[in-house]
């Protein structure tokens, strides 16, 4: 279902971008003034100081991104789980018992996805009024667009996650599946494949044979995901 989940993102991310091109080239200020021929200026009060438009879309730019994680992070489940993962190891580890693998990154994948269902709740439904009631409904914009960066943080984290995961899968499933007996990964796995797995590899996230430190690897993968990926 994955065109499913991602085509409905694409276009809330294709909406909220003109949306904020529209609001970024408005005139917001209140009240408007404007320069007529037969006085020196006129004035015209109204509300387009308002944030809600930009709120709305921080919004929806929050439930959309916040589903690109939950995807992701479902596949990292499957491929940790050795009921799920057609013969790969529980949490890819080669030493079950002793080694935790994977185990410890879907952890915080999951946590990633559930602070995110937080977070995704919506600002704009929020009001209070402030300043004698001359503010008396107020968008909480700045509370959205707050919310969509600390989301956006956490997929690129889950999907930095889902990179090493991958990998990880990939080299076991040389090990231990016969179809890819003496196969290399080049030769094994598709081209773009095999050039996101070279990228990884070559930035030093490597196979896990033991337990480590995890946020190393993240921050490795997250540098490339901004800079390669």
């Amino acid at each position: 279902c994955f065109p499913q989940v991602v085509g409905p993102i694409k276009e809330t991310l294709d909406f909220a971008a003109d949306i904020i091109e529209r609001e970024a080239n408005a005139v917001t200020d209140n009240p408007l003034i404007i320069p007529e021929a037969d006085r020196p200026i006129k004035a015209f009060s109204g509300g387009n100081f308002h944030g809600e438009p930009i709120a709305q879309v921080c919004d929806f730019l929050k439930i959309a991104i916040a589903e690109l994680g939950n995807i992701s992070e479902r596949r990292i489940f499957k491929l940790t789980s050795q009921f799920l993962s057609h013969g790969l190891p529980s949490m890819l580890t080669t030493d079950p018992g002793l080694q935790s693998g994977i185990m410890i990154l879907q952890y915080t994948a999951a946590a990633l996805v559930s602070e995110n269902k937080v977070l995704a709740h919506p600002a704009s439904v929020d009001s209070i009024p402030t300043s004698e009631d001359v503010e008396d409904h107020v968008s909480m914009g700045t509370i959205a667009a707050r919310q969509f960066r600390e989301i956006l943080e956490n997929v690129r984290k889950i999907i930095a996650i889902e990179y090493i995961t991958a990998c990880q899968a990939l080299d076991l499933r040389l090990r231990i599946d016969p179809d890819f007996e003496n196969n290399t990964p080049e030769h094994a796995f598709g081209k773009k494949t095999f050039g996101i797995y070279n990228k990884l590899r070559n930035a030093g996230v490597n196979f896990w044979d033991r337990d480590k430190v995890a946020y190393i690897d993240i921050e490795k993968t997250l540098q490339l995901i901004t800079t390669e990926l």
